[in-house]
């Protein structure tokens, strides 16, 4: 087969190792643009959330250069996700677009679907390739994940602006022709080397902000505006909370013990928000409360226009910014969001928690304000 997947971040990296390794030609669409949004735009529904026009554009793309199968997640619970399949299924049906679709269900939907799916994926490979395989695509979301993580730190200190991205980009291209698992830790090895090696002013004052919201619009650069190596290169440092390795681990492969996960964020965020309500909502108002807690100087809140999960995040996230008096900005992204509005956006309110880092002169943490529990918000 000839299989494509969504654009997504960094994803591609450890997909097209996982489809190869199981005998499978990885077509990987070309990065998101706005081509390919313009053609999700005009196909799918006006009310349709972002990603899922992004998606389309993606698999049209995939399809014009030898695509002939999809491979993709799907999801359970309030969120629109665990629909994108069967609706996009439908609409490349009505566009000609002749392209067989595999999702794999969540195992909380039922392993019985999910085991058949993988099944069907590795019918003609030999269980050591596929346990190989398995283990050095997981590697690759570790380590991509890792060198990421480490490039939201070093880029608010770099000397030269730029070369954390270079550096970046040069380490996960290893890490994407790592044949062996071996290789990808020496890969992840070198490309921490040289983030240690960049000119670095680390007596530089600079900002801690988190950024939550829904998870594609948070890890694919191309709709948030590339949005953290951005606040990074105005002397941010960036606390992020969602990342793909974590959403496989918690997510698929321990499912069965996601409940002990959650209560933890239940915990955090229980004095604002009850109950599950899809996606990433919950863990939007847990993490934010928690990032509060640390003392962060902000948090960037960010999500699809018409996203629920997340617009109910979003009315309960002004009542944690008073509680703990830390400023909150909440970009809202669709097919009519530009770069400059959105930058503008940024650069004003990193001015603000620049003014208020200068006036507080250090003091009045947000960490040190009382907790929810003892500003009267009942549980």
């Amino acid at each position: 087969m000839n299989m494509t997947f969504p654009h997504m971040g960094t994803a591609h990296i450890p997909f097209r190792t996982l489809i190869q390794g199981l005998g499978h030609n990885a077509i990987v669409a070309p990065h998101c643009t706005q081509k390919t949004l313009a053609i999700g735009t005009r196909h799918a529904p006006e009310s349709a959330c972002l990603p899922l026009k992004i998606n389309i554009g993606n698999y049209i793309e995939a399809f014009e250069v030898g695509a002939d199968t999809i491979l993709m997640a799907g999801g359970v619970g309030p969120c629109r996700f665990g629909f994108y399949g069967n609706v996009q299924q439908e609409i490349l049906g009505d566009l000609g677009v002749d392209l067989q679709m595999i999702i794999l269900e969540p195992p909380k939907q039922g392993w019985k679907e999910l085991i058949n799916q993988l099944a069907y994926l590795t019918q003609n490979v030999a269980k050591a390739r596929v346990l190989h395989t398995l283990r050095l695509t997981w590697a690759k979301f570790v380590a991509c994940d890792r060198l990421e993580k480490v490039s939201l730190d070093t880029r608010a200190y770099e000397k030269v602006q730029g070369d954390t991205s270079r550096v970046l980009k040069h380490a996960l291209n290893s890490v994407d022709q790592a044949d062996s698992i071996r290789q990808v830790t020496e890969a992840v090895g070198d490309g921490l080397a040289m983030f240690r090696d960049l000119p670095q002013d680390r007596q530089r004052s600079v900002l801690i902000v988190g950024v939550v919201g829904e998870i594609y619009t948070i890890l694919e650069p191309f709709v948030n505006f590339c949005l953290e190596e951005r606040l990074g290169e105005m002397g941010v440092v960036i606390r992020r909370q969602i990342w793909f390795s974590d959403w496989i681990l918690h997510h698929v492969v321990l499912s069965t013990l996601r409940l002990k996960r959650d209560a933890h964020l239940f915990r955090l965020a229980r004095p604002y928000l009850t109950h599950f309500v899809g996606g990433h909502g919950l863990e939007s108002v847990a993490h934010t409360v928690a990032m509060a807690r640390e003392g962060v100087d902000g948090v960037v809140h960010v999500l699809p226009f018409t996203c629920m999960p997340e617009i109910v995040a979003q009315s309960v996230l002004p009542q944690v910014s008073r509680d703990y008096s830390m400023p909150i900005l909440t970009l809202v992204v669709d097919e009519h969001s530009a770069e400059a509005g959105v930058h503008t956006r940024l650069e004003a309110f990193v001015d603000l928690l620049k003014s208020r880092k200068r006036v507080r002169g250090g003091s009045g943490s947000p960490a040190l304000l009382p907790k929810p529990n003892d500003l009267g918000i009942v549980k």
